[in-house]
């Protein structure tokens, strides 16, 4: 594996090392001294055309982790405002030593493209593209998923038994789309619940229940509800009347929460609108992942920066 673009690429044992390895490097971010010297003298350059909290640190850390150089580029003050291209941008970072490029960008299928027609030699690494995909996010998603409800050392196991719903803004969330190919391959069964104006053409071909309110969702007693951040910037008015009404058909609240069992957890990838896809209360309670994503997001993306070393060695 020389990139990862999305996970439709990965196979379900491809997808179960990265889990594995991500155990790994909890184990090292424990430690007194948190860091391998697996990147020493490699450069990541995190690329991103989009703004990002959690994606682009997450990344800095877990390069920093593994000994490795980091520059970060954002369009603000760059030669993108001057009219530079996207190919000459990254093509200029990798002659000033880059090698991973961990790009974020607006457009969907940007990352493949640079990949696929090879305009640099490093490893991309899609850190969300458009309405596309976010591959590292589902793979967060999907340990989080493993360690709360198989264990802390899950290794070598898959995900099949285990129910997820996704619920809300399904249409324009990357995050939904990584994780529904990813859960699947793993063998999860996979439910989604949003307005018919927020699902996309393409559903069909995912693999995935889809229903129309959370509440038909939650008959099933899921082991996961996953919820999304509506994406108010990708949107013009019409996709549904109004944000209580969407909050009263599609939100997570304490009591959706009561009727879900005790093991079942609540995830949301972030940032998050409290009191419109979640309550401020759901979020902060026991069952909730939230926190636990972002620190596995650190681990998860060791992981990948470390087997794409691995592999290209």
């Amino acid at each position: 594996m020389r990139h990862l673009i999305s996970t439709r690429d990965l196979s379900a044992e491809r997808a179960i090392a990265l889990l594995d390895t991500a155990i790994d490097m909890v184990d090292v971010r424990s430690r007194d001294v948190k860091k391998l010297p697996t990147l020493r003298g490699k450069t990541v350059a995190n690329v991103f055309f989009e703004d990002s909290t959690r994606t682009r640190l997450s990344f800095e850390a877990a390069a920093l982790a593994l000994s490795a150089d980091v520059t970060t580029f954002t369009t603000q003050g760059s030669s993108v405002s001057k009219g530079e291209s996207l190919k000459d941008t990254l093509q200029t970072l990798e002659a000033m030593g880059a090698d991973f490029i961990v790009l974020r960008h607006s457009h969907s299928g940007v990352a493949s493209t640079v990949a696929n027609n090879k305009w640099v030699d490093a490893r991309i690494i899609n850190a969300g593209d458009g309405t596309h995909e976010h591959p590292t996010q589902a793979l967060l998603d999907a340990f989080t998923m493993r360690s709360r409800l198989r264990g802390v050392d899950a290794r070598g196991m898959d995900l099949a038994g285990i129910s997820v719903v996704i619920v809300g803004d399904i249409l324009h969330s990357r995050v939904a789309r990584s994780n529904a190919f990813l859960l699947t391959t793993l063998g999860a069964t996979v439910t989604l619940a949003a307005p018919q104006t927020l699902l996309p053409r393409e559903i069909d071909g995912w693999g995935v229940t889809v229903v129309s309110t959370l509440d038909d969702a939650l008959e099933s007693q899921p082991d996961v509800v996953m919820t999304l951040r509506v994406q108010k910037e990708r949107m013009s008015s019409g996709f549904f009347p109004s944000e209580s009404e969407f909050s009263t058909l599609w939100g997570m609240n304490d009591s959706r929460l009561r009727r879900l069992p005790s093991t079942s957890i609540v995830m949301h990838p972030g940032p998050m609108n409290r009191g419109l896809e979640i309550s401020g209360s759901v979020a902060d309670s026991p069952q909730s992942t939230v926190a636990d994503q972002v620190s596995n997001g650190v681990a998860m993306r060791m992981s990948v920066l470390y087997t794409l070393m691995g592999d290209s060695r």
